[in-house]
């Protein structure tokens, strides 16, 4: 049934651009996929080993500014600026979680809070190289194609992105590594002294997770074309990716995908509801606080826990000798 489901969910995927009626909603559904491939790269660290990051728009933004600066700036070829970008951010990442590792909870929080913050005022205030609140404008990779067929192209990029970290996502959790980080997640304290080498899984959970991020973040800049250091290096950015995995349930594969297909269209349908104001973000926020009041384990965790419960009557009548 998990097959089935599986292949009807890949088959819908691929046939949405194409069942759409306009490139509008083809727009919104690369929204989507990137904010879905987000999440997911944020859960390897988030949910597995329960570290939670607000500031991964630091990541998205610098593999978005550096795909950008390479390609507008000395013409590189878009593969190379890409790579290479996504490469750079990564060892960043892994230099700032030696540091950022070493704490826990609410101060691991406020430390990638300040690090997307810092990001966003030197974007912001280094124009000569960034363009500030300009917008530094990157040249599309595909001048050839019209804005719509742009979007159908990035629809497909995002969506074998998408993949790509789903697959990760599920070879780490069944590893060995992947049963570190669940107990790093569990109780960190007793997996160090099990022998879980703590500080180098968490570092490179936090490095692998910002790759992709900043994968997501460079084919941002050679979709969209225009980058504002307002938005991508934005806190709020940041905590919807958080919101789709809470929503979803971190501790699931399809938890923050799930999410994302409520969010990000949520969030579009409030962006032309309320138009370009502060409101919509608010909201954001808002539903953000709700989820981690009332649903912390997310909509797959209630629903394992609702099958789980529908079983366990049957499994304890076996067990007596019954039916």
């Amino acid at each position: 049934m998990r097959i089935v489901s599986s292949l009807l969910l890949v088959a819908a995927a691929l046939a949405y651009p194409w069942l759409v009626p306009n490139y509008y909603l083809v727009y919104a559904g690369v929204l989507t996929v990137m904010y879905a491939a987000m999440a997911t790269s944020w859960n390897i660290l988030g949910g597995l080993s329960g570290y939670v990051s607000l500031g991964h728009s630091a990541f998205f933004g610098l593999g978005a500014y550096g795909t950008g600066l390479l390609v507008a700036r000395l013409g590189w070829p878009w593969p190379l600026a890409l790579g290479v970008s996504t490469a750079g951010v990564a060892l960043f990442a892994a230099l700032v979680g030696v540091a950022a590792v070493r704490v826990r909870g609410a101060s691991f929080v406020i430390v990638t809070i300040a690090l997307v913050s810092a990001m966003n005022l030197l974007a912001q205030g280094w124009r000569s190289l960034t363009g500030g609140s300009v917008a530094l404008q990157v040249p599309s990779p595909f001048a050839g194609l019209h804005r719509g067929q742009t979007h159908l192209l990035f629809y497909h990029l995002f969506l074998a992105l998408l993949a790509a970290v789903l697959l990760a996502w599920w070879l780490i959790s069944r590893s060995r590594y992947g049963s570190g980080l669940r107990a790093i997640r569990e109780d960190e304290d007793k997996a160090e002294s099990l022998g879980v080498p703590t500080a180098a899984y968490k570092v490179v959970a936090f490095a692998l997770s910002a790759l992709f991020v900043a994968l997501a973040g460079g084919l941002y800049a050679l979709w969209f074309g225009s980058l504002d250091p307002i938005f991508v290096f934005s806190v709020v950015f940041g905590a919807s990716m958080v919101l789709m995995s809470l929503l979803g349930g971190r501790r699931h594969l399809l938890g923050p995908l799930l999410g994302a297909l409520i969010v990000a269209p949520a969030g579009e349908y409030f962006l032309i509801a309320l138009g370009e104001t502060q409101i919509h973000l608010t909201a954001t926020g808002v539903l953000l606080v709700l989820v981690v009041l009332f649903m912390p384990e997310g909509i797959l965790a209630r629903r394992w826990r609702r099958d789980h419960n529908r079983r366990a009557p049957q499994v304890l009548r076996r067990s007596d000798g019954g039916a």
